[in-house]
């Protein structure tokens, strides 16, 4: 067992990320990825994939930006059908069966309801036509193909529906998942296969050649300060909603830019907001809004307007807050919900392609890469769906840009991530994962986990759960000399081992998403979760004071205060 820890620590453990730091600045590599969001890391696998040396950084947490504040659905854009935008709901529709395949510990189908009224955007007609189209487009299979349900069938699957002046319903299949998780997967993939990716490690500067050309970066610990030179062949500019920033830096922001427009999702109890069935509707102002039922609660979202706060803290405000719960009260009136029931929320910033004269919710996802004159790669807009064929795209790119200058990427092999499970995604196939859940599960209990402790780090964890009981004795032991129960003590202690975990905020938001899904357990635990993760990490007090500080921020944020 001590090996196996020492084999991790290696390659992606919070105690050896300042090594990795120093021994990423002694080499060259072929590319630097900025940015360590679910574009970021499917660049980096891609690239490692095909046999670049690569190294990722991002200034805050892994997915600390839009990668961890989605609707988490891989969904395959029926949205984007009502736009007329049929490439793209091809070209998703066929990515979400892609990203389930490789990953389904992180992705799962999950059965959409979608209302009609009358006088409503989707009447039987249109409806009926668009989900047989997007069923077609999106290549969706004979299982999950649409259905049309009449009135009496919409109110089974969900009575809480309003019922005045409804029609009927379409019934398909969008994909749920956990999009930090799924982002952290990705990258931990791309580190066994040799990335070098590091968190709170901030791009402060661009470094350049006699001739102009990009040849790496200045990366400031954001942890001690310390900085490091990173040289590399490409960089590329994966930062989201920083894109412009860094463009900026490089004097390249010019022509196509940005547009933020801002997302806010509420969290509810079931107790208060009892919802049995997944549902898309339409809002009495026309646009689009998802309710979905996830882990004994039930959240709702999304807004969707212009943001020129601050980009690393978007936040719910008061009118987000009402907008969506006159939203929620309009399709589900027998609940009256009130701000008093909202348990939690977050805030996630979309960075689209800016289309003069069009609303928010107009603007189009689609992704475009920006060459600037010194060779740096930009990629922007896009959605989490396909996040892996913008990958391809964007390697494909680079290695296209080192064979024009004459460098030697004839070894390079062409984009093979289509079949390439994840990590923690080697569970035989979406079909074999139940059968895998129920072998697994009872390894668990023969090792001192509970049925349901053993079935819920199964399902989270997927194939990494052998890693998970190899470590589970010792960080049993180690969790409960800080008095944490063994499920929270053995996540932790992997989280810190095996996924770069340096904070409380990032345990509790993007390792677990107990903060946006079960707030309360944040606040039992969070006491000793700091008390553990300062010793083993050896914080100093300025530190602790500053992540405790963070973490109280987030707790108020989510809850609008």
């Amino acid at each position: 067992m001590g090996n196996v820890v020492q084999t991790e620590k290696q390659l992606f453990s919070a105690l050896n990320r300042s090594t990795m730091l120093q021994a990423a600045s002694e080499e060259t590599m072929d590319l630097l990825v900025i940015g360590g969001g679910i574009t970021g890391a499917g660049i980096a696998l891609d690239a490692a994939a095909r046999g670049l040396k690569v190294a990722l950084v991002d200034m805050q947490d892994f997915a600390a930006g839009t990668s961890s504040r989605s609707t988490k659905l891989v969904h395959g854009g029926l949205r984007y059908l009502k736009q007329l935008e049929i490439g793209v709901v091809a070209e998703v529709g066929k990515e979400r069966t892609i990203v389930y395949e490789n990953g389904p510990h992180v992705t799962t189908p999950e059965w959409m309801l979608l209302p009609m009224y009358k006088g409503g955007t989707f009447g039987p007609i249109t409806t009926a036509l668009g989900l047989s189209v997007y069923d077609f487009l999106a290549g969706v299979k004979k299982t999950e193909r649409r259905k049309m349900l009449s009135k009496e069938e919409t109110l089974r699957k969900e009575p809480l529906l309003k019922k005045e002046g409804m029609k009927g319903g379409g019934f398909y299949v969008e994909y749920r998942t956990d999009d930090a998780r799924l982002t952290i997967e990705v990258l931990k993939k791309a580190v066994e296969l040799g990335v070098t990716a590091i968190n709170y490690g901030k791009v402060s500067s661009l470094r350049y050649g006699d001739d102009g050309q990009l040849i790496g970066v200045v990366v400031e610990d954001m942890i001690d300060h310390q900085t490091y030179n990173w040289t590399a062949t490409k960089v590329v500019n994966a930062t989201g909603p920083w894109v412009d920033e860094i463009r900026d830096m490089d004097h390249s922001k010019q022509g196509k830019t940005l547009r933020l427009t801002k997302g806010v999702h509420l969290v509810f109890s079931n107790e208060r907001f009892p919802l049995q069935q997944s549902i898309y509707f339409d809002t009495a102002d026309g646009r689009m809004v998802f309710a979905i039922p996830r882990d004994g609660k039930t959240y709702i979202g999304t807004t969707d307007t212009d943001y020129n706060g601050n980009i690393a803290h978007p936040v719910m405000s008061k009118d987000d807050q009402t907008y969506l719960l006159a939203a929620a009260n309009f399709m589900f009136p027998s609940l009256q919900l009130s701000e008093r029931d909202v348990e939690s929320s977050w805030a996630g910033l979309r960075p689209l392609i800016h289309q003069e004269g069009k609303d928010p919710s107009e603007i189009s996802r689609r992704d475009e890469i920006f060459v600037s004159n010194s060779g740096l790669v930009s990629i922007a807009g896009g959605k989490l769906t396909g996040y892996r064929k913008m990958a391809e795209t964007v390697v494909d790119k680079v290695i296209a840009m080192m064979q024009q200058e004459g460098l030697a990427v004839s070894a390079y092999k062409p984009c093979s991530t289509r079949h390439m499970s994840i990590s923690g995604g080697d569970v035989g196939g979406s079909v074999q994962f139940p059968v895998y859940i129920a072998e697994k599960t009872k390894v668990g209990q023969k090792i001192g986990f509970t049925e349901a402790e053993a079935r819920f780090l199964v399902t989270r964890y997927g194939s990494n759960i052998d890693m998970i009981y190899a470590l589970a004795e010792q960080a049993k032991l180690w969790g409960a000399s800080f008095g944490l129960p063994a499920r929270l003590s053995v996540q932790l202690y992997y989280s810190i081992h095996q996924e770069m975990t340096m904070k409380p905020a990032d345990f509790f938001i993007r390792r677990t998403g107990d903060l946006f899904f079960d707030i309360a357990k944040v606040h039992q635990w969070k006491g000793k979760i700091v008390e553990a993760m300062g010793q083993t990490l050896d914080w100093t007090d300025e530190q602790r004071a500053s992540y405790i500080a963070e973490l109280e921020q987030a707790l108020r944020d989510a809850v609008g205060t």
